[in-house]
């Protein structure tokens, strides 16, 4: 059994950022993250062009700024540099390929009671600790809708996740279901490399698809296309609700907050939630400042 004051889950920007505002005030941390590098969803699962869709200056994480000479709209591979220099300015050291089995409340000691399994050695690790913050991304894991006869579709199917760039789709017809940023994105780098693209849009003027057959794909209200290629810009879910017990009065059934913004960062008994509230850099800035405040005056009442 290991003892932590706080526990920390997932070493993407929202974990890394609350464990440099615990490390302002001295407060001890343990931070561990299942893949094998921080920000694995910006390192490996984000496609060549990508760009922050916010100036810097509403993406910074706390207590660090962009270079000066860093552009306006930063490209991917600069913020995993700013990442990385984050990381050592604050001697920030997750445990990787830990994944967290369940965490449970323990009533009887006041704490979390947290299981976890460290992949690369094969064991299981168990952590005692006062407070609990989930920081494990409202992107844990591809939400692919479910379509009849998607199984059968001859060509590649992908999520945006697996999407890097469109050089090896030149000449073929690509359909990219979803309209977000990621969406037209993707859709505008395909075109942009010579695929025949189109967007579909679950929407009253662009409908939803209905039926797979072969490579062909119907849409609601009968119109139809071939296509040699699928790919599914349509987001990701949270996987919180899969470790966590007693943390109903924070989280839906979605993995999400329950509380409007501002106020779904806390829950009861010593649990927090960064970065799953669905705005952006900024909102994983001032969730991290608030956990780290709220911690820290925690502590200082215990102890006076």
């Amino acid at each position: 059994m290991e003892e932590a004051s706080v526990l920390i889950v997932g070493a993407g920007p929202a974990g890394l950022a609350t464990a440099a505002c615990l490390s302002k005030f001295s407060i001890p941390y343990v931070i561990v993250e299942r893949e094998s590098c921080s920000a694995s969803l910006w390192r490996n699962r984000s496609y060549d062009r990508l760009k922050l869709h916010l100036a810097k200056e509403f993406c910074e994480l706390p207590h660090m700024s962009y270079p000066v000479d860093a552009p306006t709209y930063i490209p991917k591979n600069q913020f995993v540099k700013y990442l990385d220099d984050y990381i050592e300015r604050f001697s920030i050291q997750p445990k990787y390929l830990t994944v967290v089995e369940s965490s449970t409340y323990d009533i009887k000691h006041n704490c979390w009671s947290i299981i976890t399994r460290d992949m690369e050695k094969c064991t299981i690790v168990d952590y005692k600790a006062k407070f609990l913050v989930v920081a494990s991304g409202e992107n844990s894991e591809e939400n692919i809708p479910v379509i009849s006869g998607l199984e059968n579709f001859p060509g590649v199917a992908i999520h945006s996740s697996e999407y890097k760039s469109g050089i090896s789709y030149s000449g073929r017809n690509v359909l990219v279901v979803g309209s977000g940023n990621s969406g037209m994105e993707i859709a505008y780098d395909l075109a942009s490399h010579g695929a025949n693209t189109s967007i579909v849009i679950r929407s009253p003027v662009q409908q939803r698809i209905t039926l797979v057959k072969g490579r062909i794909i119907e849409f609601e209200g009968g119109n139809q296309g071939s296509f040699d290629a699928i790919v599914f810009a349509t987001g990701y879910k949270s996987t919180a609700n899969r470790w966590i017990k007693n943390g109903e009065d924070m989280l839906n059934n979605d993995g999400l907050p329950k509380k409007e913004f501002p106020n779904h960062w806390k829950g009861a008994n010593g649990l927090y939630c960064a970065g799953l509230a669905r705005r952006g850099l900024a909102g994983i800035a001032l969730d991290a400042k608030n956990i780290a405040n709220d911690i820290k005056s925690i502590i200082d009442s215990m102890s006076s």
